[in-house]
């Protein structure tokens, strides 16, 4: 993995995409934090790389909702308090 700042990427694009070019992913870096992160694709397997891509995202989707979860407390329940939650908050609702 090669590292690029903003300033590198706009000065010298051309080596971002040698380096691309030779198959190696590429981070994009703004004050030294990772801003951005750029993989070679080609047109065979860019279908392939983007349904990774979502579904990667939706993995991390998950893991902050259960984090989230975990924060408030909710990861301890099981299906009965669960069922209980749900059948309050339709009793709620109705009223």
């Amino acid at each position: 993995m090669h590292f690029y700042s903003v300033r590198d990427f706009r000065n010298s694009a051309k080596q971002v995409w040698d380096t691309l070019d030779a198959r190696h992913d590429v981070v994009i870096t703004n004050n030294g934090k990772p801003r951005a992160v750029m993989l070679p694709v080609s047109e065979d397997d860019f279908e392939d790389v983007m349904t990774l891509l979502m579904q990667a995202r939706a993995l991390w989707a998950l893991r902050s909702i259960q984090q989230d979860a975990v924060k408030s407390g909710v990861s301890g329940m099981g299906m009965d308090d669960i069922d209980a939650e749900i059948a309050a908050a339709r009793a709620e609702r109705r009223q």
